[in-house]
């Protein structure tokens, strides 16, 4: 055997040897801070998600924004993740309730006509993901209760929905309106929204 395939069987072993305590008995590998399993927890399988309610004073620009953005993010779920959406009726073993809060249009620039050259559109929405398996909450911000802890409640925490918002500018002399800006701003919640449901790094 000459040296250069016997270097080669050394380099082979060398690398199977670094590699087999990295895999796991379910198939994955984790090495160096890397791994390949999924970025989702694979002990959920299904979501339900209602049509979110609609906190934001009515008028002509927020009226079914709602419905818009819980197509939205139905549609973004399988596409992005392996669950799959339920419908009212069928059991699921999570449920994502959203609520928009906040819809604003604010004035960034006029003109010397005094009309709209630039503005932009707030959207922000209050989310909570429920196991409905365990009653946990899975996606939630926690904030540290208003009043002195004592040792025992030291670890106790008042979970409150997680807020997600998205902003958008549109500029009507390059033909974009405030119906381009909301669908653009439903669009990059829904992802938003969706990307929340991975699990932590």
């Amino acid at each position: 055997m000459n040296a250069a395939i016997r270097q080669r069987a050394w380099l082979l072993i060398f690398a199977v040897a670094c590699v087999l305590p990295s895999c796991a008995s379910d198939g994955h590998l984790d090495i160096f801070g890397y791994t390949t399993r999924p970025n989702y927890d694979c002990s959920i399988q299904t979501v339900h998600v209602p049509i979110f309610k609609n906190e934001t004073v009515r008028d002509s620009t927020r009226e079914g924004i709602e419905y818009d953005l819980t197509r939205a993010v139905i549609r973004e779920i399988p596409l992005k993740t392996p669950f799959k959406v339920r419908n009212n009726g069928c059991q699921a073993d999570t449920e994502l309730i959203g609520k928009i809060v906040m819809f604003n249009k604010q004035m960034l620039n006029r003109n010397q006509l005094n009309e709209v050259r630039e503005a932009e559109m707030t959207l922000g929405v209050e989310l909570t993901w429920t196991d409905l398996r365990s009653g946990e909450v899975i996606s939630q911000q926690r904030v540290p209760l208003a009043y002195p802890l004592t040792e025992e409640d030291a670890p106790k925490m008042v979970a409150s929905p997680a807020l997600v918002q998205s902003v958008t500018s549109f500029i009507p002399e390059l033909g974009q309106s405030i119906t381009t800006a909301r669908k653009r701003n439903i669009d990059l919640l829904a992802v938003q929204i969706v990307s929340m449901m991975e699990k932590p790094w």
